[in-house]
């Protein structure tokens, strides 16, 4: 649709009837595709069409449960994290025509949800290699992977600032519950790509569940 909401256009056509589903769209650096996963539950696969839902192409094509593809910067390439490829959830990377696959962790905890800095340089991810979902930085082969968030608690949807110098994401680090209020109530917090704690700073502060931050692409600290 138009950012105004008008001129909604279906692009996929799978109903309530199929076992099929289809989840997060993102679209190519140029505009003029868009990947998403889609498949049945345990076994999505990822697919590339056209903005217009046009020339739908199958990228990966394995009994593994792949998700959440993300562009790289220049279009060239597309991350997803893959559940039961290997023995735990891990990151991968391929050309954007599905060529050239290359596993980028291989510690045996769960990697997920890779996102790229804004020069394509390196990768945010979420990982429980150490017992609870903490956020990790690497560079895009792979290599240096390093924690910037050690809390402890369950930290989740890292998002890079426009200028790579930041990331935000949420977190239950704070989290409260009580005999009266139960919920965990996750918030939203922005620390320095490099992980230095001292950096961090809560943005919200409320009994909602907040989640899933998007940086203003003109936004600059």
């Amino acid at each position: 649709m138009r950012a105004n909401g008008s001129d909604i256009q279906r692009l996929t056509y799978t109903t309530l009837a199929d076992v099929d589903e289809e989840h997060f769209p993102g679209w190519s650096p140029d505009g003029a595709k868009i990947a998403f996963m889609y498949g049945p539950e345990l076994n999505h696969e990822i697919y590339v069409m056209n903005a217009d839902g046009s020339n739908r192409v199958n990228l990966t094509n394995h009994p593994a449960d792949d998700w959440a593809p993300v562009w790289s910067p220049d279009g060239s390439k597309i991350a997803f994290h893959s559940f039961f490829r290997t023995e735990s959830g891990d990151i991968f990377v391929m050309d954007a025509n599905g060529e050239a696959l290359v596993r980028l962790t291989t510690d045996p905890g769960e990697d997920s949800f890779p996102v790229w800095s804004p020069d394509g340089q390196r990768i945010a991810f979420v990982s429980n290699r150490r017992g609870n979902h903490e956020i990790y930085v690497m560079r895009s082969d792979g290599s240096n992977q390093i924690p910037i968030t050690q809390n402890g608690a369950n930290n989740q949807t890292p998002s890079w600032s426009p200028d790579g110098n930041r990331i935000a994401f949420a977190s239950l680090q704070d989290s409260r519950p009580n005999e009266l209020d139960p919920r965990p109530n996750l918030e939203i917090y922005t620390i320095s790509a490099d992980g230095f704690v001292s950096s961090q700073i809560r943005l919200t502060n409320n009994r909602a569940i907040d989640a899933y931050p998007r940086w203003s692409p003109n936004c600059r600290n």
